[in-house]
């Protein structure tokens, strides 16, 4: 595949950039965390992330949505992390669409999809058990009763669980299998807990006590929760290399205004070095993402490959950003006062949901027979 964007892609992301510049710059977030909200998203930004047709992105036309593939949300995402700006598009508008779009039956389809185009209904991943991401771990039990299914157990740190309307719940069935479920979280016996991260979005501890929802509940066309991961994955990697470009790019230019012996010290070499190498990294990913996001909207056979080569590469390569942007900055870069900062802690999160660069470099090694 041809690792440019087309067009029409130059199009959606600079309207991305112009809008989330305008309409949600880092002060966006700032705000948000000093008003404690406990949703830790504005409703009024995301009805106007809905009228831009973002949450429609990956909706079949047939049902509502543009159908304009991984690619154009990635696109979205990559500006989104460039800003910082908390939404529930890729939980909601890519992992939850793309997939009910590919997995589900046609009643799940038409209930679904044309209200997740509309942004009326939100859902949220719900895979993690423990402090650290295990997919292998599901101790959540869906006991079949007939028409029912029962849930009990705890999930954790799920992604905009806290303004969820409908989970993807991965539980294990009687025959030891794991399926996936799509729990209204409005159901008797769910009981949704939220968390501040450490980068001032929320999350949430979601407990479940004989939870009862209809067999026709279930994505009988997913056979584990594994692809959806790899979406999600994908769509973290974007962000990430949002973040990558924007503090590198503010890095530049703090490197070329502030002066130290009468000249920008982006002149000295041990600076000049450093900047040069991140720049050569950021390059790199940039083929990297497209490259996965391709991958997905051509439904390859290697995703899970892809996906955690994406993931371990760019958690990487956007530390060294983060890392580097706070050092060059000096003092003042640790400073609340400082946007640079707030990068760093978004990055530190990234990196760590739905399994670190340590766990994705075993996984494909894993995959690859090393």
């Amino acid at each position: 595949m041809a690792l440019v964007l087309n067009e029409e892609q130059v199009m959606l992301r600079d309207a991305a950039r112009g809008f989330l510049s305008a309409q949600a710059p880092v002060e966006h977030l700032r705000k948000l965390r000093d008003e404690g909200k406990d949703e830790g998203v504005s409703r009024e930004l995301w009805s106007e992330i809905v009228d831009m047709g973002w949450a429609a992105i990956l909706v079949p036309e047939e049902y509502g949505g543009l159908g304009y593939g991984f690619t154009g949300i990635g696109l979205v995402l990559e500006e989104c992390g460039r800003t910082l700006t908390p939404s529930p598009l890729l939980s909601s508008s890519m992992v939850a669409s793309a997939a009910i779009a590919r997995f589900g039956d046609e009643k799940q389809k038409s209930t679904y999809l044309p209200a997740l185009a509309s942004g009326e209904q939100l859902l949220a991943l719900a895979v993690d058990e423990g402090v650290h991401h295990d997919p292998e771990v599901c101790a959540t039990s869906a006991e079949q009763d007939g028409s029912i299914y029962r849930i009990n157990g705890t999930k954790t740190a799920v992604v905009d669980g806290t303004i969820a309307d409908t989970l993807l719940l991965v539980a294990r069935k009687s025959d030891d299998t794991c399926g996936v479920f799509l729990v209204p979280v409005d159901s008797d016996g769910v009981q949704v807990v939220g968390i501040a991260h450490l980068d001032t979005h929320r999350a949430a501890n979601i407990t479940m006590t004989d939870v009862e929802i209809a067999a026709e509940n279930e994505l009988t066309g997913l056979a584990n929760a594994d692809y959806l991961l790899d979406i999600a994955r994908i769509g973290q990697s974007a962000e990430l290399l949002g973040i990558a470009q924007e503090v590198f790019e503010r890095t530049t230019e703090y490197l070329k205004d502030r002066k130290q012996f009468g000249v920008p010290i982006g002149v000295f070499q041990g600076l000049a070095h450093r900047a040069a190498h991140l720049y050569t990294e950021i390059e790199l990913c940039k083929s990297v993402v497209l490259h996965a996001l391709g991958e997905l909207d051509a439904e390859a056979d290697n995703i899970s490959e892809v996906a955690s080569m994406t993931k371990a590469k760019l958690a990487a390569v956007a530390h060294l950003a983060a890392i580097e942007g706070v050092q060059m900055h000096g003092g003042m870069g640790m400073t609340d006062e400082c946007e640079i900062g707030f990068f760093l802690k978004r990055c530190r999160i990234l990196e760590s949901v739905y399994g670190d660069r340590h766990f994705h470099m075993d996984r494909f090694a894993r995959l690859k027979g090393y």
